[in-house]
């Protein structure tokens, strides 16, 4: 099953200064889950602070439960705004 997930920076709490150190082992860990075939795209979001991904998993506690491993998040300084269960889109599918 596919997920859309956002995530915002907690920029309440953390100055941009404060992510610095700790963006290069965050872009490390994304590029190791999408070697495994966790997270299909991501992008950065351009309204806030934070990221976007589309990602694979069984569930939606499977889902949560890898997104908990990532360092930003860890750290509590990211922030998972949302996870969306994706369903196929009934257009593209054969007519009756």
């Amino acid at each position: 099953m596919q997920f859309m997930t956002l995530f915002r920076r907690d920029t309440e709490r953390f100055a941009d200064a404060d992510f610095a150190p700790r963006l290069e082992e965050e872009a490390e860990r994304v590029r190791a889950l999408y070697a495994a075939g966790f997270i299909r795209q991501v992008w950065q979001r351009g309204d806030v602070g934070g990221a976007c991904l589309l990602a694979e998993a069984d569930s939606e506690e499977a889902m949560r439960a890898t997104l908990a491993t990532l360092p930003l998040v860890k750290a509590g300084m990211l922030e998972i705004v949302a996870v969306i269960p994706l369903k196929p889109y009934r257009g593209f599918g054969p007519r009756a």
